[in-house]
């Protein structure tokens, strides 16, 4: 059976923490936001497999996600085939760490 511990952590895994917030601003630039942290492990997935973003994967807030990365420099390309920065690749896994995982 979890522990009471576990399951108050269950019930914050993709929540936008201040920690979180504080590692994107001095990393990013900015604050991330719940959509993008919850974007971040989507695109891990992916360029860890196909390398390429699936349209119906994604709505609309997500694509401006995206198209806001791509003017940051952070990645290139979508549909066709994602590149990514590896810096950017580093702040994703860290924020993914810190948004999903328990340490």
């Amino acid at each position: 059976m979890p522990s009471q511990d576990n399951q108050i952590y269950q019930t914050m895994r993709g929540k936008l923490t201040e920690e979180i917030k504080m590692y994107s601003q001095q990393k990013m630039g900015y604050e991330i936001s719940e959509r993008e942290l919850r974007l971040m492990p989507y695109i891990q997935h992916q360029m860890m497999n196909e390398q390429r973003i699936d349209p119906n994967r994604i709505n609309q807030e997500e694509r401006e996600i995206l198209s806001k990365w791509r003017k940051a420099g952070y990645i290139e390309g979508g549909a066709s085939g994602l590149a990514i920065t590896k810096e950017f690749w580093d702040n994703i896994c860290e924020i993914c760490f810190m948004g999903y995982v328990i340490d």
